[in-house]
């Protein structure tokens, strides 16, 4: 049963925003994601929050400065996701732009299928294999869990500098230093940052201690905010929370891509994605940009991702894009073919009880990638409304070891359900780590039912019908007159994603056309009721869908502007259809 309800916001707060000079749609939309004034509209950078408040920021800036003055060789430590990848690029390039250009700065990124995630003891080898050796390991987006690891650095005379935004375990590393918004003791408002947002707040630290220590002045510093398009980059495609303080990161990073003075590599992946970055938006980075990159780390390695975020050389960045493109079209493949095994697999009921008796989906197959399980868990969270694990072989399929990528609904957490299980089941989960909606973990093949029984244990409890039930939220109707490209441009621009989301429309439509795209999209011409015959019917496509909707639906729907030889026009994205209501 699906559920239809219109978000409630607040018509005085509405009628203040607008008063302030916003489009009155928008001032509705934005009071009903919670904003209060219009001095809450501002984006600038001045509202970022100040790097002062992100507990050992300042005093990890002051460290990084220390070792820049000795020149010391240091090495970053990358996870293999967009998000890690990005936060690399923008370590790297920070720290050489604010005085590392002589020092040694290399970065390295685990091999997924081989090394497992985070700063484990075989990266830390790897690491200390380098030329020159690192006395400074520098983790981004991964590390907060890392105690052998740190400790194995120690081991052999390296320290580490752990940035990270994950939960972290019952014990932090013994690292160096630690930046975490989600470590105990920090007090920093914003508890959404990406692991790019951390590093990229380190950076900011950095430059003011060395402003500090009269290096340069507010007027010669470097400008770090160039760094804006590869920070907005990770934040979106880690599906960080759009908080205010990172829609003022990825705003600002949207500028720079929008007015042509992005990094050669994403502008090589906007053209690769055949995106037009002058009107780049919060969806081209998630759905675009973002898998692109993330398919170096899903298939082959991460490595090539970063070179390419690295690179200042145009025709190398569009070598490396058209390479990434390519093994993103290969990812899908693979992704088509694991998400069709899946289905067979709860079709035919494979799974212990029904669906409907479930509140839970772990599948797992000898011949499945592991690179891809999380996508896939994602896909069919989606489409069953409930938390869903799916296991690949650690090792190839001679592996007695499956890793696994799970995805959840809000309202239950995934980190904490692992935890519950670990705590009722020692040994069950051989290792594991994550968020509220993803983590990952790794257990024995051999123990993959019990796993299956506990987990669907844990999520009985916690999970209530409320959660199970699918929900839409929605914006309300849209005014006759709003069913234009210039409306769909206006919503484009704006800063929409996680905790800040896209608007979707509900209205009653006249459905007069339908026809299959692909043999798997629903094309329609419909026209909202109450406009008359002799209004022009509006192009609808409903992606993934091919059962055909009644005369007359009512529809959940995102408006859009989609241009195509030169002609804008409106175009519906359907979400949903609302069969209780009998339309």
């Amino acid at each position: 049963m699906s559920l239809f309800s219109q978000r409630p916001f607040s018509e005085r707060t509405a009628t203040w925003l607008a008063q302030s000079g916003l489009h009155p749609l928008l001032a509705r939309l934005y009071a009903a994601r919670g904003l209060q004034s219009p001095e809450e509209l501002s984006l600038d950078l001045k509202q970022l929050i100040s790097p002062v408040e992100l507990k050992n920021c300042i005093n990890t800036a002051s460290l990084l400065a220390d070792i820049l003055e000795k020149k010391e060789p240091m090495l970053i430590v990358a996870d293999y996701d967009c998000d890690g990848a990005t936060a690399c690029a923008v370590g790297l390039r920070g720290l050489r732009m604010l005085g590392g250009a002589d020092t040694p700065i290399q970065f390295l990124v685990p091999n997924r299928f081989t090394m497992g995630y985070g700063l484990t003891p075989e990266v830390v080898e790897l690491a200390a294999q380098q030329t020159p050796k690192p006395k400074y390991l520098i983790t981004v987006d991964n590390g907060i869990a890392s105690e052998a690891g740190v400790n194995r650095a120690k081991e052999l005379g390296m320290e580490v500098i752990v940035t990270d935004h994950h939960l972290p375990g019952d014990h932090l590393p013994k690292a160096l230093a630690i930046v975490n918004p989600n470590q105990p003791g920090c007090t920093f408002p914003s508890k959404a940052l990406a692991g790019v947002g951390v590093m990229f707040y380190l950076l900011v630290a950095l430059r003011a201690e060395l402003r500090k220590r009269g290096k340069f002045t507010s007027e010669t510093q470097p400008k770090v905010e160039n760094l804006l398009d590869l920070v907005a980059l990770g934040t979106v495609a880690d599906v960080a929370q759009l908080d205010r303080n990172n829609r003022v990161l990825v705003s600002n990073g949207l500028k720079r891509i929008r007015a042509g003075i992005s990094q050669p590599g994403i502008q090589a992946l906007f053209q690769a994605a055949t995106r037009d970055p002058r009107k780049a938006n919060t969806f081209d980075l998630g759905f675009a940009i973002g898998p692109r990159l993330n398919a170096a780390g899903r298939l082959a390695d991460m490595t090539l991702g970063i070179r390419l975020l690295l690179t200042d050389n145009a025709d190398e960045a569009m070598t490396l894009a058209h390479e990434l493109d390519r093994i993103n079209r290969e990812r899908r493949v693979i992704e088509s073919g694991m998400q069709e095994t899946a289905l067979s697999h709860l079709a035919e009921d494979q799974l212990s009880g029904t669906m409907s008796e479930r509140n839970s989906i772990c599948l797992w197959n000898q011949e499945w990638h592991q690179g891809v399980v999380g996508i896939v868990a994602s896909r069919l969270k989606e489409r069953f409304n409930r938390p869903a694990i799916v296991f690949a072989p650690a090792d190839g399929n001679t592996g007695e070891e499956l890793r696994g990528s799970g995805r959840s609904l809000t309202g239950f957490h995934l980190r904490d359900a692992l935890d519950l299980v670990s705590k009722r089941e020692p040994g069950l989960i051989l290792k594991f780590g994550g968020h509220a909606m993803a983590a990952g973990l790794t257990i024995r093949k051999e123990d993959f039912e019990k796993f299956d029984t506990c987990f669907q244990q844990v999520a009985s409890e916690l999970l209530t019908d409320e959660l199970l039930e699918r929900r839409h939220a929605h914006d309300g109707g849209l005014d006759p007159s709003e069913f234009t490209s210039e409306i769909g441009d206006l919503l484009a621009e704006e800063i929409w994603g996680q905790g800040f989301p896209q608007p979707v429309f509900y209205g009653e439509f006249e459905i007069s056309q339908q026809s299959l795209m692909k043999e798997k999209h629903l094309r329609l011409m419909v026209r909202p009721l109450g406009l008359g015959a002799s209004s022009k019917p509006l192009t609808a496509v409903w992606f993934n869908r091919t059962q055909s909707l009644p005369a007359k639906a009512r529809l959940a729907y995102r408006l859009v502007t989609d241009r195509y030889q030169g002609q804008a026009r409106v175009q519906l994205m359907i979400e949903a259809h609302d069969e209780a209501s009998g339309a």
